[in-house]
């Protein structure tokens, strides 16, 4: 591995063909859980279930003009169900270069090291797999200088998302081999300004190269363990130990939008969805991800066809892979990733890692026989942002089990016309009091609905937990699912993470 010296600067000043849309498969249902509440809960207070929903909620708005690159801003919010929860959220907007926004939900399993980790490092890499390479050379000029380097990205954060607390060094160099290495392939060219194609392939290659690197940087740590070797104190147990991070896993979808046209990346079960207003006012649903899990069958396809006849039995049991993970694609898991020496490598040397991991994780996978099973190659989507697509839902897969896509797009359709009709109304020339009395007892009957949640991310989270079937909140719902406990939350809900990323100007 390389050697090279960390940089003077402090990392957090670097560390931050188009698919055919209509060959997407996207099931109507998950069907995967069945939440009841049978059980009573006290009574919650609306003001204590308002802070329970709104404690992780955040909102930006970007500024207008082509530093917008087409976004009015967005709303995230996060409700954990696993205790600590498991997912993570990011968005930053791309300072040098050809610019852009990113923004991304990740779903952790087994742990929240590995989704903890990418939520942090993702978004450098795939500004490095779009930087011009004039501008790499310049910060590896930079960085041998010991200058200081102008930062990759301005992050957008809620004060209570986590952020790296240790591994700096290492991620450093990491991604500085990754630019290095683009800079020393003499073969590569610019592509165009407007290329498409440009920003799938700098996608697909920054997601393959941060797993790669998760895994090496893993195995570099297990390299220097051994039989009688004691772990330092507290190494194990590290949120960013290169190994909890690579045993455990995420699934990402992420946004690029840069001058006017969308780019999904998408690993796992994870979903983005575009809402549409149609020419009538109403909203649809438009998919730009593939789940990918055993209800895709292109997906479950192109599992078993990777795979010898032998196996086809025993690559996808129980419709999870090798009878153990739901999605088919995700960063780190290393155990359905790394030769079997080196997993048993693993299992007999770090008990102290496997000690703080999933108890699903401290087991070699049965059948385990023609590694890889597990890929970290997205599926990108492309599209370019039309008059009538008014606004993109990123979410994990905790909001897509509780309800379905048309549902959520009509939901934030809803509260987008209402909270546009709360504007300032003015009176025409010739109206009464009385006629404007009547406008005004009008249009609170319509957005009396909406009135209770400025963030359009809280207004799903409260309909998805309170939903009475009928498409209204009902209290009694709603208290009870936030109220249950730590130990039986997880049977009723996963995590939820959720952002909504408002499109063009509305037009109501």
């Amino acid at each position: 591995m390389l050697q090279v010296r960390a940089p003077a600067v402090p990392l957090p000043l670097l560390l931050p063909p188009p698919s055919d849309l209509s060959r997407l498969h996207y099931p109507e249902g998950s069907g995967s859980r069945r939440y009841r509440v049978g059980q009573e809960a006290g009574q919650m207070s609306s003001g204590q279930i308002n802070r329970i929903l709104k404690a992780n909620e955040y909102s930006h708005t970007l500024p207008r003009g082509p530093a917008s690159h087409g976004i009015l801003g967005f709303h995230s919010n996060m409700l954990p169900s696993n205790h600590p929860g498991e997912d993570r959220r990011s968005s930053a907007t791309c300072l040098p270069g050809r610019g852009g926004v990113l923004l991304g939900v990740f779903d952790g399993h087994a742990g929240p090291a590995c989704a903890h980790t990418v939520s942090q490092r993702l978004f450098y890499y795939i500004a490095v797999a779009t930087l011009p390479l004039r501008t790499l050379a310049e910060i590896e000029r930079a960085v041998e200088e010991e200058r200081a380097v102008p930062p990759l990205l301005e992050w957008h954060k809620h004060p209570q998302d986590h952020s790296c607390p240790d591994g700096g060094a290492t991620s450093f160099h990491s991604l500085r081999h990754y630019w290095q290495e683009r800079l020393e392939d003499e073969d590569q060219e610019e592509e165009q300004e407007e290329d498409g194609g440009r920003v799938t392939s700098a996608l697909v290659n920054a997601f393959r190269r941060l797993d790669y690197d998760l895994s090496v940087e893993a195995q570099v740590h297990l390299s220097m363990s051994s039989p009688r070797r004691v772990s330092l104190p507290g190494e194990g147990l590290s949120l960013s130990s290169p190994l909890r991070v690579a045993l455990s896993g995420c699934t990402a979808c992420v946004a690029h939008i840069s001058n006017g046209v969308l780019h999904v990346a998408n690993l796992g079960d994870s979903r983005a969805v575009l809402g549409v207003q149609e020419p009538d006012g109403r909203f649809s649903a438009f998919s730009l991800t593939n789940d990918h899990n055993a209800q895709n069958p292109d997906e479950l396809q192109r599992i078993l066809g990777e795979h010898p006849p032998s196996e086809s039995r025993t690559v996808v049991r129980h419709d999870r892979l090798l009878g153990l993970l739901l999605p088919f694609r995700a960063f780190g898991d290393v155990r359905f990733k790394w030769s079997p020496e080196m997993l048993s490598r693993v299992y007999e040397t770090r008990p102290d890692v496997l000690s703080v991991v999933s108890e699903a994780v401290r087991t070699p996978p049965p059948h385990y026989l023609t590694p890889p099973y597990l890929s970290a190659q997205p599926e990108v989507t492309q599209h370019r942002i039309r008059p009538a697509d008014k606004f993109l839902v990123l979410a994990t897969d905790g909001l897509w089990e509780l309800m379905h896509r048309q549902t959520v797009v009509q939901l934030v359709g809803e509260q987008l016309t209402g909270l546009q009709q709360q504007r300032p109304i003015i009176p025409c020339l010739g109206m009464t009091l009385s006629g404007l009395q009547r406008l005004l007892l009008e249009r609170r009957g319509r957005v009396m609905s909406v009135l209770e949640d400025q963030n359009t991310a809280t207004h799903l989270l409260r309909h998805a937990l309170g939903d009475d079937g009928y498409g209204a909140v009902a209290p009694n719902r709603l208290a009870k699912m936030l109220s249950l406990p730590a130990e039986l939350a997880r049977r009723y809900r996963d995590d939820i993470t959720i952002t909504v990323i408002h499109l063009n100007e509305p037009d109501f």
